[in-house]
């Protein structure tokens, strides 16, 4: 292993991040360092995780991945939406894209699986992929004053902190009051999270290409609590009422902050976005459909009948 950085003449650098908590991420690690290295890649990890991913492989090693953030070509990321969730906030505040390798459960985010490995990796080689930018939402919350600013790329979950006792709270769309309830909380969400926490907790799914912003309530104990779209210049806010008791702000399930009664959680459209590296062009009709093994026997559409059958255009 080397842990010094090419000094000089062209090099194509990846930044490898993995999910040291999956056993597949070690048995893939290896395999895809040597299949960049081959493709003439100069591959990078974090030291600790090289330490349990590379294999003996003359990987670079790095102590924070800010070291190559603005050199990187990608960053590829073995693991599910968690793993790619924290490489996104790796990769906050730079242009690299991120590739993700489907080592968990859905994993919507994540471009390839395992078995894809080798023609993944010649795409990047070649740079046959694009680049997609996903919205991202700025998180604020206050009491009197800002007591925290952050972001995310999928949610911003306003939950209860008393698993016995529900949170009372007021939903406000571009400061004007929807409706007060008691309840487990609410989930503010970008199109990416809309097939996250806001889907389990019954909001629609928004195509990435919509920009929309998206409020769920969590288990609401009242008759009107239901999901909004609303636009990407709206400004979604969730007041937890003094009486309430308190609550927590989780941000793409990394991120936790306190939020006590009377405090206020604003979003907004956020400034930066997030980059993913495509390597698969189709439309994510498909992408949902195979995510989520919908299904669709029984489809006639023109797609799926044969071209002497189709009628004319």
């Amino acid at each position: 292993m080397t842990t010094s950085l090419p000094q000089s003449g062209p090099h194509r650098m990846v930044l490898v991040l993995g999910h040291l908590g999956r056993p597949q991420v070690h048995k893939v690690a290896g395999e895809l360092l040597t299949r960049l290295m081959e493709a003439g890649f100069t591959p990078v990890m974090l030291a600790e995780e090289a330490a349990h991913l590379a294999h003996g492989a003359p990987v670079v090693m790095i102590d924070d991945a800010d070291q190559v953030m603005d050199e990187a070509e990608l960053v590829i990321v073995l693991g599910g939406d968690g793993t790619i969730l924290r490489a996104a906030e790796l990769a906050r505040g730079h242009t690299v894209p991120l590739l993700g390798v489907n080592l968990g459960h859905v994993g919507f985010l994540a471009e390839f699986d395992r078995e894809d490995l080798a023609e993944a990796v010649d795409r990047v080689a070649r740079r046959a992929y694009k680049v997609e930018e996903r919205m991202t939402i700025d998180v604020t919350i206050t009491n009197g004053g800002v007591l925290t600013r952050t972001w995310a790329l999928n949610e911003a979950a306003l939950e209860k902190a008393d698993r016995g006792r529900m949170i009372e709270v007021v939903t406000e769309v571009d400061g004007r009051p929807v409706a007060s309830f008691g309840g487990d909380g609410v989930v503010l969400a970008t199109p990416t999270g809309s097939t996250a926490y806001a889907f389990s907790g019954g909001g629609p799914v928004v195509w990435p290409e919509v920009e929309a912003l998206l409020l769920t309530p969590i288990c609401a104990h009242t008759l009107f609590a239901r999901p909004l779209v609303v636009a990407p210049t709206s400004v979604l806010a969730v007041e937890v009422v003094e009486r309430s008791s308190p609550a927590v702000l989780w941000c793409d399930g990394r991120r936790l902050f306190e939020v006590p009664p009377a405090a206020r959680v604003e979003v907004r459209r956020g400034v930066e976005p997030v980059r993913l590296a495509r390597l698969i062009e189709g439309p994510f009709t498909d992408r949902l459909v195979g995510k989520f093994q919908l299904p669709v026997t029984g489809w006639r559409g023109p797609a799926a009948r044969p071209a002497a059958t189709r009628r004319p255009e």
